[in-house]
């Protein structure tokens, strides 16, 4: 089954799409990344889903308008990679499209509710293809936080391992998964990550710049010890898994705020990024600390900031490497990850572990766009997978 997926993270600066060829035997899948590449999202776009996020107001208008614009934009990156990408000349069997979160609402520590905009109705009929998406709230339904969902991949990647391993990705939010042999796999956000540096590259550069390029200016700078403290006293950090969070909680009104309470409102871009930094690699460190993992397998934006990883070795101490080491770009593993929920939703297989995001079950995720011709679903697969390769694609 040929799947192409759609996928755009909290950072909300475009669409990651990627193509994979997946089969089932028995408990193992076997997965053949067919290609991967990013397209920006309009500048219209990419403001108007910024100016709606939490802290601001926003109206049904402003949401119909970002549910459609994203619509619209995913199904041309849709269309362009079925007709001129990787996929040019084959058939695809479906889209998966995760869309944009606007919204993820955490009360008390549960998750009540989570919202991923991007109208499927665009995509099925720009491609004639069946499109699947909404593939968190099923597990929110469930009693889940809905996330972190790439610990379906990590775990299913990471399981024969003969140690504890642990697998995280950088992206607005840092999220990890902890698995291995006889390890009782546990998964949860561990707090901001790009989120809060794109805050204060865009501040520190006037706007001039979205991200800080290979950590540049944050390698410039010096970590201010007040600041890092003010900053870590949120109450998040001392929640116990399962537990997810998002912009709602960690985007400029946090910053300000933490840099009021340690008086440093006038402190320097760069000393200010090297301490977002810090706060990443600190919590990251602390999260996984109670679990003794022996390596850390990286993936997201984060990974092209040098001083990110730098900082994070040395808070972490064991072996800090890329998902590359696993077969899958660091870069594209959430697209491939949604191409895989997607097949197991095609075949009526869960696509969430509940021990990682605290369902009380596995859940079936997403629903179904039928595209331009009647949908015939195949008879469910009869065995839960338990095993995933990564084979390299050949011409």
């Amino acid at each position: 089954m040929i799947i192409l997926a759609l996928s755009s993270g909290t950072s909300v600066d475009g669409i990651d799409v990627a193509a994979a060829d997946i089969v089932a035997t028995g408990t193992q899948i076997e997965m053949t990344p067919l290609g991967h590449r990013e397209v920006e999202f309009s500048a219209e776009l990419s403001r108007a889903v910024l100016d709606a996020l939490p802290p601001a107001a926003t109206t049904l208008e402003q949401v119909c308008r970002i549910d459609t614009l994203l619509g619209q934009e995913l199904a041309a990156a849709a269309l362009a990679e079925l007709e001129h990408g990787a996929l040019a000349g084959q058939r695809a069997t479906a889209v998966v499209s995760h869309g944009q979160t606007l919204f993820h609402w955490v009360q008390d520590g549960s998750a009540l509710g989570t919202l991923q905009m991007g109208q499927p109705a665009w995509i099925s009929e720009a491609t004639g293809l069946p499109v699947i998406s909404d593939v968190r709230a099923a597990d929110v339904a469930a009693g889940g936080h809905g996330a972190p969902v790439a610990s379906l991949l990590d775990v299913l990647l990471l399981g024969e391992r003969t140690r504890a391993a642990a697998a995280l990705n950088l992206g607005g939010i840092a999220n990890v998964t902890v698995a291995g042999a006889g390890v009782e796999p546990v998964a949860f956000d561990t707090g901001p990550a790009n989120a809060l540096l794109d805050v204060a590259v865009h501040r520190a550069t006037q706007g001039r710049q979205r991200v800080d390029s290979g950590g540049a200016l944050a390698g410039a700078g010096r970590v201010h010890e007040g600041l890092l403290g003010a900053l870590l006293d949120h109450p998040y950090y001392r929640q116990t898994p399962p537990k997810s969070t998002g912009k709602e909680m960690f985007n400029a009104g946090y910053l300000d705020e933490a840099q009021r309470h340690s008086g440093t409102e006038h402190l320097g871009g760069e000393d200010l990024l090297a301490t977002l930094v810090e706060l990443t690699a600190v919590t990251v460190a602390d999260a996984l600390e109670p679990y003794g993992v022996r390596e850390v397998i990286a993936s997201g934006g984060g990974t092209q900031n040098d001083v990110l990883m730098q900082r994070l070795r040395a808070r972490l101490s064991v072996e800090v490497t890329t998902y590359d080491s696993l077969g899958l770009d660091p870069g594209a593993k959430e697209a491939y990850l949604f191409a895989l929920i997607g097949f197991l939703t095609w075949h009526g297989l869960p696509g969430t572990v509940p021990a990682c995001t605290g369902a009380g079950h596995g859940a079936i995720a997403g629903r179904i766009s039928p595209g331009a011709s009647p949908l015939h679903l195949p008879e469910p697969l009869g065995a839960t997978p338990t095993v995933l390769r990564v084979t390299p694609h050949t011409d």
